[in-house]
């Protein structure tokens, strides 16, 4: 029997130890990055958790750095390492799109190193125009 699922926007219902532990110990994004870095990008972002109803245990994560008029990035989804296989990620994604589809922005981006086949099914597409894009990176993006 599948887990009945809570979806929320709430960032005070955000398991932030947690989320710190999946990001910095499981994503190869974000290995290593500092409590603090992750706080800051929590609290500077819309966050979308996704939580078992019968627990409250916090299952999923995503968060989007947006304007909420124009642009989004979707960045640092992650699902619990135990909790994998059970379609979380693509549940989160769905959520999380149908919140920002309500927004009417004219562009969300996204960029992942081993997950195109689940973004494709979102109408998620390369950049056409690659050129057009320009990139400014830090000395050290966990700091």
């Amino acid at each position: 029997m599948a887990r009945e699922l809570d979806f929320s926007t709430d960032p005070d219902r955000l398991d932030r130890e947690l989320v710190h532990r999946w990001l910095s110990e499981h994503a190869y994004w974000a290995l290593g990055r500092p409590r603090s870095t992750q706080d800051a990008a929590i609290d500077g972002s819309m966050n979308f958790g996704v939580y078992d109803r019968e627990t409250g245990a916090q299952l999923a994560y995503a968060r989007v750095v947006t304007d909420r008029v124009t642009f989004g990035w979707l960045c640092d989804v992650i699902v619990d390492p135990a909790s994998r296989g059970e379609r979380l990620g693509v549940s989160l994604v769905e959520y999380v799109l149908a919140e920002l589809d309500a927004l009417h922005l004219k562009r969300v981006v996204l960029i992942t190193g081993d997950a195109h086949g689940l973004y494709e099914k979102f109408d998620f597409a390369a950049l056409e125009r690659t050129d057009d894009w320009l990139a400014r990176v830090g000395p050290d993006p966990n700091v």
